[in-house]
């Protein structure tokens, strides 16, 4: 008799049939097959982030020694000139590549956008969470979902033949003569806050929702309103939160692309007037891939120069963003 026998027969115990040794094996192959493709899937992220980071790097910063046919933006434009010009004219016969006019072109749309889009998107969640019955919030919240699947191409173009020759138009020009261009930065603004509304109401609704109702109790019973209630116990309470749905707002405004190049322009401009053409940093990078600069050229390496600044500027809004919640955030009991 073998040992295994002995020792079970000794203990009373039969021993496990091989077919059952067999699931356990398969189902350890399983899992471990599982914990790979997860693995793997959560490694697509960081995989194209990096990826992404080194496309930027390579025909913007990079130079490398075995080729020196290569040579990047920085290594024909220097990075004072870059961060201190104040004209960018990439493609005309005198060139200036410095960053500022595509940059405040940039920040004009965002301040713009957010100046409409971060007060109506939070109205909108106070409405939302606090004011609203059930049947009213299951009908207004998929409408604000609606409206973010609309594409931006035709935001672009209500900017472009609805907001400019109806609206602004007749009350700026026509009624205070104030001169208007027909590509401006106000319509693009506009179009961009209207965009960002559902992102910030959606945030902010799942955020004013989560607050106990412990806290609104306590307000009522001290004879608060319910306006009281949301401003001062609700809102505060969620201002992490908020904070970070702003954040993720701005961030899409400041990478919104098509729906800005069409309504207001290609023509960059250190300017803060919102009426007049002007062209952001995603703008300038359609203008330039639409193959009008030869590959390989100085004006061609700019864009890769471009979008590394807006890959900077957002992903340092993200990491502003992930302190805020960590200075504000509230725990919950």
């Amino acid at each position: 008799m073998s040992s295994e026998a002995t020792v079970s027969a000794a203990s009373g115990v039969s021993p496990a049939p091989v077919s059952l040794r067999r699931v356990f094996s398969w189902q350890r192959a399983w899992e471990a097959v599982v914990h790979a493709l997860l693995l793997g899937c959560a490694l697509v992220s960081v995989v194209t982030t990096a990826a992404i980071v080194f496309v930027l790097l390579y025909d913007s910063v990079l130079w490398v020694p075995w080729w020196p046919e290569h040579r990047p933006f920085f290594a024909q434009v220097s990075v004072l000139e870059f961060l201190t010009e104040t004209r960018w004219t990439p493609q005309y016969p005198e060139k200036h590549f410095g960053i500022w006019p595509l940059l405040v072109d940039t920040l004009l749309i965002t301040v713009i956008a957010g100046m409409i889009g971060l007060p109506m998107g939070l109205a909108s969640a106070i409405y939302l969470s606090e004011y609203s019955s059930p049947r009213a919030r299951g009908i207004l919240k998929p409408v604000l979902e609606l409206l973010a699947g609309i594409p931006t191409v035709v935001y672009g173009y209500f900017a472009l033949y609805f907001l400019t020759p109806f609206l602004i138009m007749p009350v700026l020009h026509h009624g205070l003569g104030l001169h208007v261009d027909r590509f401006n930065a106000l319509s693009g603004g506009i179009v961009v806050g209207l965009m960002i509304v559902p992102m910030v109401a959606s945030l902010s609704e799942d955020v004013l929702r989560a607050v106990p109702s412990s806290l609104r109790e306590a307000g009522y019973a001290l004879g608060s309103t319910k306006f009281d209630v949301s401003v001062k116990i609700v809102v505060p309470s969620s201002l992490s939160g908020i904070l970070a749905s702003f954040l993720l707002a701005l961030s899409r405004a400041i990478g919104e692309t098509m729906a800005v190049t069409i309504a207001s322009g290609q023509k960059p401009q250190l300017t803060i007037n919102p009426l007049v053409q002007i062209q952001t940093m995603t703008s300038y990078i359609v203008n330039v891939m639409k193959g009008d600069a030869e590959i390989g050229s100085i004006e061609y390496k700019s864009l890769y120069a471009v979008a590394l600044v807006l890959f900077l500027i957002t992903l340092s809004m993200n990491y502003v963003s992930q302190l805020i919640l960590r200075r504000f955030r509230e725990v919950y009991q």
